[in-house]
Formats: structure tokens, sequence, C-alpha cells
């Protein structure tokens, strides 16, 4: 049950923290002073290491200087009159008749992933997002679950980046620890206007269209927006505890192009990020 442009979630975060490594590995040509050499051959190289130190420094610099305000903007006051009443929709819906489960954030997650990709991918790391605060609610009218609708929706400059007690749950994928000042370079960047652009476009929104199937495996067509752009698909969905509680769980994967935006690529695809990312949620309500 969700969407990000979270995705996107992403582009600039995997490579930048591999720039470094890109220098370190450049720093010290040792092999243009072996003898034998011929002189010709030693100047191209050297040429050669100096313009591709510099193209990653500039990429590093990129990546570890903090972005100006004209780069991130604040929140327009657009943005708060874009946000969707959830709560009066599903107050009208459960006056009309059913039952309506406020999700809550503190014992639901909801989180996405992405994936370093590129010839130096081993240089970058995959990262993990996710939403501490969210608002979600679902309607199960008289008629059963099939008939009813869910919400869900979260600001992306509220997503949490690399939490190291989730990244330690992930395996040898998400090993590698990251600074705070990391984390935090890596979430300023993830908002800015080569990527999610979250002064224009802060919210992700998933709201389902139709639901099939019964107890426990449903089925549920969506819309999901991102990035200011809307799209359709189905998800699959594991539901327990109805009519009594909630909790639905689940995964589905985006494509950060079909929302128009561009997975990042630095040094013509020396490093860059997939396209696809994967979304995960265990939701509870009451």
């Amino acid at each position: 049950m969700h969407g990000a442009d979270v995705v996107k979630v992403t582009n600039s975060a995997i490579a930048c923290t591999a720039a470094s490594s890109v220098v370190g590995a450049i720093a010290a040509p040792n092999d243009i002073r072996k003898p034998g050499l011929p002189r010709a051959q030693m100047i191209f190289k050297k040429v050669a290491i100096v313009l591709f130190g510099a193209a990653a420094a500039a990429a590093l610099l990129s990546c570890s200087a903090p972005l100006r305000p004209s780069q991130t903007g604040t929140a327009p006051t657009a943005a708060g009159s874009d946000r969707t009443d959830l709560q009066a929709i599903y107050s009208e819906m459960g006056r009309a008749g059913g039952r309506v489960f406020a999700l809550a954030p503190k014992d639901s997650v909801v989180r996405i992933y992405a994936f370093r990709a590129g010839r130096a991918a081993r240089l970058g790391h995959n990262h993990v997002l996710s939403a501490p605060q969210f608002t979600g609610f679902f309607h199960l009218p008289t008629g059963g679950a099939a008939n009813g609708r869910f919400d869900l929706e979260f600001r992306l400059d509220q997503l949490e980046v690399d939490n190291p007690a989730y990244r330690s749950t992930l395996g040898a994928a998400f090993s590698a620890v990251l600074s705070p000042e990391d984390r935090e370079s890596t979430k300023e960047h993830l908002l800015g206007a080569n990527n999610l652009q979250a002064d224009r476009f802060p919210f992700v929104r998933i709201q389902s269209l139709q639901i099939s199937g019964e107890a426990p495996k449903f089925a549920a067509k969506v819309q999901v927006e991102v990035h200011g752009q809307k799209r359709e698909m189905w998800i699959p969905l594991d539901v327990e505890g109805l009519p009594d509680r909630l909790s639905v769980s689940g995964s589905f994967v985006l494509r950060q192009t079909d929302f128009g935006v561009q997975p990042y690529s630095l040094l013509g695809g020396l490093l860059s990020v997939q396209d696809e990312v994967v979304l995960e949620f265990k939701l509870a309500g009451a």
C-alpha cells in the first residue's frame, strides 16, 4: 500500500557516498612511475588520471556540500492546501455505516529500498528510507473488505534515511555503516531540485480503487501519486484481524521513470541508481 517518490527516492544518495572511494582510488597513481614505460605513454596516463580525478572530486564536492536554500526552497503555501483531509472523508464513511480503522505509525513500518548500479556499484551503497510519520485509514463496510477503501499518505521531507537499526537487520547488502553526516547529506540531496523536488511535490499518496479476494489474501488496485504524477497498479495484500483489528502487509515495485524521476547517474554511468525501488509495509490499525 505504499508509493514512493520515494523513490526515487534516492537517486543521488546511492552514488554520493561512493565518490570519496573513487577519489581515493585515483589519488596515488604509482603505476605511472614504473620503469620502462615510454615517455608519451607516461604523459598520457598522467593527463588521464588528472582529468578523471578532477571529475570524481567534483562529484564528491557536489555530494557533500549542503544544499543552498535556493535548491531546497521552503514548502510553498500551496502544500498545506494540497493535503487531502482524509480524516473528514473517513469520518463521513463511518457515519454511513461499517467501521473505520486509523493506521498507527508507532505500530507500523513503511520502508523504501533503493539499490546501487553501474560499473563501480561496489563503491556505492544501497539505501533504506522509512516513514515514521504518515496518515492512513481503512474503511470496512458492512458488505465486507472487498467493498472497502484505504488511503495512505506521507511527506518526503519527513522520511528517515538509513536508520542504523534498520540497516543492521538487512544482511550484507546493507551492512555498510553510514555516519550521521552522510545520512543527513543523503537526505538533503534526495529532496533537491534534480531528484524528488520535495518543495514542489511533498506528498506521496496511495488510494485503493478496487479490492478483490478473501481473507487473508487480497489484491488491490491502487492509485499511486509520486512527484505530482499518478499511476495505477495492482498489489498483493495479506490482511489479518478483521473485523476487530487490522493488520496488513505486503511489498511491491515502483519504477522511478514511470513518475518522471530520472535515476541518478555519475561519470557516464560509472555510478548510478537502479530504476526499480521496493516498497515494503506492515500496517496496524484499530
